[in-house]
């Protein structure tokens, strides 16, 4: 696919830029490739590298690996001889065995399965990982492992950051949302009860292995699901992937692992270059998060496990849509582009009658967001052509108000419960 070309030079000033707007439009710098081991067959995988100097990572994305081939491209990133591999309770049955035994053919693996879902994203349930570690004896050399979406990878990479001040962690994402947002980039933590992911480090892995055949086993629901963030990245940065998506989303939906393959990898390499240039999030990579400040919202005025995170994300990207046409910033034709691939994708783009969001609710929780500076609330909003968004404080907060209203105008309002938990 051909993708317009941006100099680094033009990323760098924008990183220093916190409280005012943030223009974005980085298509690819060329992304490397890592080499592979001795005796690995590349043509079943391609590989994109997240180049952070001396804390460089490769991102294996294929299918049809067999067992042989996936222990040597995982085990090669194990320091020491001790493997903690952590799962859920719905992936143990489908997935454990096989990679137990992938890394037991040079290693020594324990594991740990936890219970899934959103709302066991917690400080209690990942201090389980913690005690399963020290009961174990595991020392400064073990290498932890996440087996799972985006719940098990953030959960297992904070404790990896904080287990004896650090041990090495490999990410094995399993969901679409996993394999083309969280597992990349180095972003873990846990929620808490005033905000999501307010918990957590930055703590990039030693590699991401992403194997596009678990797909397979993935519920129709949690596939679409990831889709959202896929979309994203089409509208914050490469209009030629938006429209790869637009005409090929049916066939994403079909479960074609061609098309997965490489939606997935043109997602990775859009991130990996975004983290290349601001790793901490100092404002570039603040653009990754476009719908998240709504969406955020309404994961959190819910009840976490209401709704999945890119089930949230869809419908904050329709409303960050409808508040940038509403200043102007982008054209009608636009939006409607955006709503109708989201409801291609069978995504919601609206809020149930049910809900118990208000304007109170959203505002309360949008001003807990991590992007809140000084006090000041910031978000990434969509400006000029598809492939260009802004991450600003600057903007009309009445069109924001407006458009949550809008949003909300048939919902039934916050239980006296959620309002005490906002």
């Amino acid at each position: 696919q051909p993708h317009k070309t941006t100099t680094m030079a033009k990323l760098l000033p924008l990183l220093a830029i916190l409280h005012v707007a943030t223009s974005f439009n980085p298509s690819t710098f060329l992304t490397r490739g890592a080499p592979t081991s001795p005796g690995l067959k590349a043509s079943n995988y391609d590989t994109v590298t997240v180049d952070l100097d001396d804390r460089s990572y490769p991102i294996y994305i294929g299918g049809k690996f067999d067992d042989d081939e996936g222990s040597k491209l995982l085990t090669q990133h194990v320091k020491g001889n001790r493997v903690f591999l952590i799962t859920n309770d719905l992936l143990a049955p489908l997935h454990l065995e096989r990679y137990e035994k992938m890394f037991s053919k040079e290693k020594q693996v324990d594991t740990l399965i936890l219970p899934d879902g959103e709302d066991k994203k917690t400080i209690e349930v990942m201090s389980l990982i913690l005690d399963r570690a020290l009961e174990l004896n595991l020392d400064r050399k073990a290498t932890f492992v996440a087996l799972g979406g985006g719940v098990i990878g953030d959960m297992v990479g904070f404790a990896a950051a904080i287990y004896q001040r650090g041990v090495n962690f490999i990410q094995v994402p399993t969901t679409v949302m996993s394999m083309v947002d969280s597992s990349v980039g180095g972003k873990t933590g846990v929620n808490h009860p005033l905000g999501k992911n307010m918990v957590g480090a930055f703590y990039q892995p030693q590699c991401v292995y992403i194997d596009i055949d678990t797909l397979n086993t993935l519920p129709d629901r949690e596939l679409q699901s990831g889709i959202s963030e896929v979309i994203k990245y089409g509208l914050i940065n490469d209009a030629d992937f938006f429209i790869w998506l637009e005409q090929n989303m049916e066939s994403l939906l079909a479960r074609d692992l061609d098309g997965f393959k490489y939606a997935i990898k043109r997602s990775c390499e859009i991130k990996a270059d975004v983290v290349k240039a601001d790793e901490k999030e100092a404002g570039l990579r603040a653009t990754l998060n476009l719908g998240h400040t709504f969406g955020h919202a309404i994961e959190n005025g819910s009840g976490y496990g209401a709704w999945l995170h890119g089930e949230a994300v869809a419908i904050g990207t329709a409303m960050a849509a409808t508040m940038s046409a509403k200043m102007g910033w982008i054209d009608e034709a636009l939006v409607k582009r955006i709503y109708d691939l989201l409801i291609l994708a069978k995504l919601p783009v609206e809020l149930p009658v049910d809900s118990p969001m208000d304007e109170e609710a959203f505002l309360t929780a949008m001003m807990k967001d991590k992007k809140v500076a000084d006090g000041q609330l910031r978000l990434i909003l969509l400006k000029g052509e598809l492939g260009n968004c802004v991450f600003t404080g600057e903007f009309d907060v009445e069109a924001m108000k407006s458009t949550i209203n809008e949003f909300v105008a048939e919902c039934a309002g916050p239980s006296s419960k959620l309002v005490e938990q906002l």
